[in-house]
């Protein structure tokens, strides 16, 4: 399964989501959705922006986790 770490990578930065939604121009619900990892799918120009924004590396957002199942909820 892969995670997002952005709520970590914001702590690090010390920036809250209203900030980086201003900075990259993506609204605070589709960041929140992200952050919370509810959702299945991310354009590459929006974890580009992302990473630019927090000044990392797409590693440092996305993390694979082989030993966590899917959430059974969810759908693909």
């Amino acid at each position: 399964m892969i995670v997002t770490n952005l709520d970590v990578m914001l702590a690090r930065r010390k920036m809250s989501l209203q900030e980086l939604s201003e900075r990259i121009d993506i609204s605070v619900v589709n960041l929140s959705k992200l952050k919370t990892g509810k959702v299945r799918a991310i354009r590459f120009s929006t974890l580009d922006a992302i990473c630019r924004a927090l000044d990392c590396q797409t590693g440092d957002i996305l993390e694979f986790r082989p030993d966590q199942p899917e959430p059974a909820d969810e759908k693909c």
